[in-house]
């Protein structure tokens, strides 16, 4: 036996247990190979003309499945791979890498090893076909930072509402690629390749009635026009023109690595879900106990419809269930295919494995505006209870909180007196906060006053935002004990009424509150769209993305021991590094690790790490700018290329990010991720090697999602027993690889392996 095959079996952590699992007539083949043979797997060597080719992907797919299922592997320095865990049925395997042209698809089936043979790209131009969308965006020229502010359509084109130059990148970015890539294929190229054709092309709308927007084509339509007027509308039609008439005229981008070190360890699993249509998010478990809903379904919340996905990954099997959330708030389960035009948005489970979902509710015309909605409960504003005493809701925005429990199939909705956005489970693991809403309070739900009493009124709650800016003590507290915010309202200084802004934070709605003198005897009350949110397991509190106003910031909030009275907000903004430019911009993520340290996905293309701990100053008058800490942050520059003449950040964009608290992955404990949205990855930051690994999804090409999470299923095996799990989640299903014949979103599972030859 040569010492090759005996170092690739050591490596191995499944020597031992897999050994007597070997295929005898595979054997000798995979002794020449050097390589291990395995019942349920495929393995052998990748070579070119050029030799052995190292750091390309290997992909298994079948359809003997219940769905489609995808297989993907990267090969180790030698161009070996191995493929585990393949369910019995017939492969077409296949090669794709940087550098290369797809290979041919060959049969292949689980324990019998096999070569491939890559086939080298002819040109630059054949091999730039698979590169990620973000290399392609890179080629665009926005205007230059002495261009802003704008000067409007008599001047530069630019409008005024755009300050400065990051404002324009943000909402170009964020105005796009929330709800799609820009670069894939879909975006960078165009028939009429000029600014009349792009705006034809960004009116063109689905037609009513569509499978995967319903009746909402001409909403996504009239959004993308609307969006390109708030660059100015002849100046933003001309930068993308200029983009794709570079690109028509042979301009490409640089080439991506190919995955390396322990980028090589990653195992891609993925299955097709949702029957083709978008998939907002998904979730796998419990955020503080990853061992909740163990070998479980996934499920995911499909955006336009008011369905739930269920997909059981240990057989493929898939399952539907419609809801309707009455005006009363009661919540009935329907066949699929009777669902309302809806919007389940965000998806959570609790420690009882129940999956809750923010509904934002599409039943009917809204009222008047200034109508309070019918089914806004009378507590929101009744002097009686508590919170609407402190701080009353207006009435004029209200959800529900859906509470589904796949075991017993059973579902309620409990009425919110705020808006809902995104949830997450506080580390009581007994309450349930919201973000988002009326842009005016933090709202949660008390899951086990819930569960015992069915009483909205007694299990909801809300604090509005205050700063405490009267202090007397400014530095030095550790805890919200020490703060004390005046409980009478009518004592604070409050936000001005609300302003029209281009490049804040587009689901927020793109306002900004206008400055006004503050009296620094009063604490402080603070607005602004709250979106991505976590748990501090260090404090207990909860962290907040402020997706708007512009540049957007991080918000720290802990509800005391008797809210509303002890409620406590902190506000924090990157740091300026001039008058009119910040270190990040656009936040939209926040997820907290162990050490109580926030880290925030920004849409420039940084990752912005906030500790809390390191800040000198936490309340007094000079806190209202959230300039306060500049001590608490540092940046990583996501991997990939910037955009032209853009010095910092990157051209992907990072929609929401999860922090590994339990190693579910394989990258270590407390290790950040981040959703590559424009790069067809998840990214994780190495942070004591100051260093971000890229796990890519090459097939099929489109990979835009926006959150993940991670669970175990058995702990007892290892890498193969945990994971983490993402979803396609791009609008538009039809900017992914096979167009309008792909058969829509995957749900991935990412998994980090002891070596590339493992299984």
């Amino acid at each position: 036996m040569n010492k090759q095959f005996i170092g690739a079996l050591l490596a191995s952590s499944c020597f031992v247990a897999a050994s007597t699992a070997w295929v005898q007539p595979t054997f000798a083949a995979a002794v020449a190979a050097g390589v291990p043979a395995a019942a349920d797997g495929i393995a052998g060597v990748v070579t070119s003309a050029k030799g052995p080719e190292a750091g390309v992907w290997v992909i298994a797919e079948t359809n003997d499945l219940p769905t489609r299922m995808i297989k993907i592997v990267v090969t180790d320095d030698q161009g070996r791979f191995m493929l585990p865990e393949l369910p019995k049925g017939k492969y077409q395997v296949w090669v794709r890498g940087y550098g290369l042209v797809d290979s041919a698809r060959v049969d292949g089936t689980p324990g019998k090893n096999m070569n491939l043979t890559a086939v080298v790209a002819p040109d630059a131009k054949a091999a730039s076909k698979i590169y990620p969308a973000n290399y392609w965006f890179s080629i665009i020229t926005p205007p230059t930072e002495s261009e802003f502010p704008g000067t409007g359509p008599k001047g530069n084109g630019i409008s005024p509402a755009m300050q400065t130059q990051q404002m324009w990148i943000s909402h170009m970015k964020d105005g796009c690629i929330q709800c799609h890539q820009l670069g894939d294929v879909n975006t960078r190229t165009i028939l009429d390749n000029s600014p009349e054709g792009w705006a034809e092309r960004i009116t063109k709308a689905r037609p009513d009635d569509d499978h995967v927007l319903g009746d909402h084509g001409k909403d996504f339509a009239n959004d993308m026009s609307n969006r390109m007027t708030r660059f100015g509308r002849a100046r933003g039609l001309s930068m993308f023109t200029d983009w794709t008439q570079k690109i028509d005229k042979g301009a490409l981008p640089e080439a991506p690595p190919r995955p390396s070190g322990i980028e090589r360890n990653l195992v891609l699993t993925s299955w097709d879900w949702a029957n083709g249509r978008y998939v907002h998010d998904s979730v796998s478990t419990d955020r503080h106990d990853p061992k909740v809903n163990a070998n479980g379904p996934i499920y995911g919340v499909i955006g336009m419809y008011g369905y739930i996905e269920v997909l059981h990954p240990t057989n493929g099997t898939q399952e539907e269930i419609g809801y309707k959330v009455n005006l009363n708030k009661n919540v009935e389960i329907l066949p699929a295919s009777e669902a309302p035009d809806a919007f389940p948005h965000n998806p959570m489970l609790d420690k009882k494995g129940r999956l809750w979902i923010t509904d934002l509710g599409r039943y009917g015309p809204p009222p008047p505006s200034a109508a309070p909605r019918p089914d806004v409960m009378a507590y929101c504003t009744d002097p009686s209870y508590k919170f609407a005493k402190y701080f009353p809701q207006p009435g004029k925005t209200s959800n529900t909180a859906v509470v589904y429990d796949h075991s017993k199939k059973t579902i309620e909705g409990i009425p919110m007196c705020n808006g809902t956005h995104h949830l997450m489970v506080a580390v009581d693991s007994k309450t349930m906060y919201f973000s988002g809403g009326s842009n005016r309070a933090v709202s949660w739900v008390d899951m086990d006053v819930w569960d015992a009493t069915k009483d909205s009124a007694k299990s909801v709650g809300w604090c509005p935002m205050v700063l405490d800016t009267n202090a007397t003590k400014t530095t030095g507290y550790a805890s919200p004990s020490e703060v004390s915010i005046t409980p009478d309202r009518s004592q604070w200084n409050n936000p001005a009424p609300a302003a029209p802004q281009g490049g804040a934070g587009e689901e927020g709605g793109g306002a900004a509150a206008v400055k006004v003198v503050l009296d620094m005897k009063k604490d402080t009350r603070i607005e602004g769209f709250l979106y991505g949110t976590d748990a501090d397991p260090k404090t207990g509190g909860m962290y907040f993305a402020q997706t708007n106003p512009f540049p957007t910031g991080a918000v720290y909030f802990h509800p005391g021991s008797n809210p509303p009275e002890t409620c406590h907000t902190e506000y924090y903004q990157p740091p300026k590094l001039s008058p009119t430019k910040y270190a990040a911009v656009n936040g939209r993520g926040i997820s907290v690790d162990g050490n109580g340290v926030a880290w925030i996905a920004y849409g420039t293309g940084n990752f912005g790490r906030f500790d809390r701990s390191k800040c000198a100053v936490k309340s007094g008058p000079t806190i209202v700018e959230g300039q306060h800490c500049p001590e608490g942050w540092s940046f990583y520059d996501s991997p990939g290329p910037k955009m032209q003449g853009i010095a910092s950040g990157s051209s992907d964009h990072h929609y929401l990010n999860w922090v590994d608290l339990h190693d579910t992955l394989g990258l270590g404990k407390d290790t950040p991720l981040f959703a590559g949205s424009n790069s067809d990855s998840l990214l994780a930051v190495d942070d004591k090697n100051k260093k971000v690994i890229t796990l890519r999804v090459p097939y099929p090409m489109g990979f835009h999602t926006r959150g993940m999470d991670g669970r175990f299923d058995n702990m007892a095996t290892g890498w193969k027993g945990k994971g983490v799990f993402a979803t396609y989640a791009s609008q538009p299903v039809w900017h992914q690889e096979g167009g309008e014949d792909a058969s829509g979103p995957q749900l991935v599972k990412f998994q980090i392996r002891p070596n590339p030859l493992a299984f």
